[in-house]
C-alpha cells in the first residue's frame, strides 16, 4: 500500500447506522431510565409546571394514566415527589398514612404490581412551610439529628404503602443509618435504600422547586448539599453511605457532573444512578424551541452521555418519550 495513505481507517466501522450500532461502546435501553413524577394533593385537573414544558403536577387519577404509558412504554422505574395541601414547619403530611405519596403508592402499586419500580422521594422539603429538608431549629438552622428521626418515620409511611425502593435526598449525616434502622426495625428489611450520596449545592434545581413548591423560603441548602468545587468529598460520602447500608448512590446533578459520576462507578461495585434535573431539562427544551438545537437529538446525547459516564440508571423527565423513541 502507498505510504500517503492510511493503513487504520476507523471510519470502516462507521459507514452504516447497522453497522454503527453492531460496534456501539455504550447503549442506552428503556431499562435504564426512571421517570420522576409530581402527585399534588387537592386538584381537580393537571397542573403544567411552567418552566418544564410537558412536566405536569398530577392528581391521583392523572398519575394512574402517566404511569401506565410509562410502564407500557418500557420504563424501568418511577420516582413519586408529593405536594401536600397543607404544609408545616415538621413535615407533617410526609408520613401521614393518608398523605398523598402514600396514597398514590397505594394507587400505583394496585394497578401496576411488579411490571415496574415505584421509588419515593425521601425528604422533607416538599412538605415543610419554610422549604427546608429539615427541621429548623429557632436560630434558623437545620437540626441534623431531629431531621434523622423525621427521615425514618417517613421510609417506615412509605414502605408500608408500597414502596419498591426509598430515596433519601436530604444530605443529612446519618441518614441511610437511621433508615435502615427503622426498616428493619419496622419489619422491612429486604427494603432497598437508593441514596442520593452526591447532591450538589446547584443552580439547576430552579424548575424542580416550582414543580414540588419547594423553594426555601429564607437561606439555602449550601449547609448540607455539597460544594461544586469538591470532587474528593464526593467520594467520602458515597463510601459513608455504603457503610450505612445504601443499596445504591446517586449523583445529582448529572449533566455538569459526569466526571463525579465516573469517579464514583470506578470506587464503588453498586449500581450508580445519575438524575438529569430541572435544569437540564428546561435549558433542552427551551433552546429547542428557540430552534437553536435538534431537540430529539441532544436529549438522546444527553442521555447517552450520562450512561457512557458511568451511570447504570438515569432519571429523566424525558424516560417516557425516550423508551418509546428506543422501541
Amino acid at each position: 500500500m502507498s505510504a500517503q495513505f492510511p493503513v487504520a481507517r476507523p471510519r470502516r466501522l462507521r459507514r452504516t447506522p447497522a453497522l454503527r450500532r453492531m460496534v456501539a461502546e455504550t447503549r442506552l435501553s428503556p431499562a435504564d431510565l426512571v421517570l420522576p413524577m409530581f402527585v399534588k394533593e387537592g386538584i381537580a385537573e393537571p397542573q403544567p409546571v411552567t418552566s418544564m414544558p410537558g412536566v405536569v403536577q398530577h392528581t391521583r387519577d392523572s398519575l394512574r394514566k402517566a404511569a401506565h404509558e410509562a410502564v407500557e412504554a418500557g420504563v424501568g422505574g418511577l420516582i413519586l415527589f408529593g405536594i401536600p395541601a397543607v404544609k408545616d414547619g415538621t413535615g407533617s403530611a410526609a408520613d401521614d398514612p393518608d398523605g398523598i405519596v402514600q396514597l398514590a403508592l397505594r394507587d400505583l402499586s394496585s394497578d401496576l404490581g411488579d411490571s415496574t419500580v415505584i421509588m419515593t422521594d425521601l425528604c422533607l422539603d416538599e412538605y415543610t412551610d419554610h422549604g427546608h429538608c429539615g427541621i429548623v431549629t429557632a436560630s434558623g438552622e437545620i437540626d441534623n439529628d431531629a431531621t434523622l428521626e423525621r427521615y425514618a418515620s417517613i421510609a417506615v409511611a412509605q414502605a408500608e404503602a408500597g414502596t419498591a425502593v426509598v430515596g433519601p435526598s436530604g444530605m443529612m449525616d446519618g441518614q441511610v443509618a437511621a433508615i435502615r434502622a427503622a426498616l428493619d426495625g419496622a419489619g422491612h428489611p429486604d427494603l432497598p435504600i437508593m441514596a442520593y450520596s452526591v447532591k450538589y449545592a446547584s443552580a439547576y434545581y430552579g424548575p424542580f422547586r416550582e414543580a414540588a413548591e419547594c423553594a426555601p423560603q429564607f437561606g439555602d441548602r449550601s449547609t448540607h448539599q455539597q460544594d461544586p468545587g469538591n470532587a474528593d468529598e464526593a467520594l467520602r460520602e458515597v463510601l459513608l453511605d455504603l457503610d450505612e447500608g445504601a443499596d445504591m448512590v446517586m449523583v445529582k446533578p448529572a449533566g455538569a457532573y459526569l466526571d463525579i459520576v465516573r469517579r464514583v462507578r470506578d470506587t464503588v461495585d453498586v449500581p450508580v444512578v445519575a438524575y438529569q434535573v430541572s435544569g437540564e431539562y428546561a435549558m433542552i427544551e427551551a433552546a429547542a424551541e428557540k430552534g437553536w438545537i435538534d431537540r430529539d437529538r441532544t436529549i438522546l446525547e444527553s442521555l447517552l452521555s450520562i450512561r457512557r459516564a458511568g451511570a447504570d440508571i438515569a432519571l429523566t423527565y424525558w424516560a417516557t418519550e425516550v423508551a418509546r423513541r428506543l422501541a
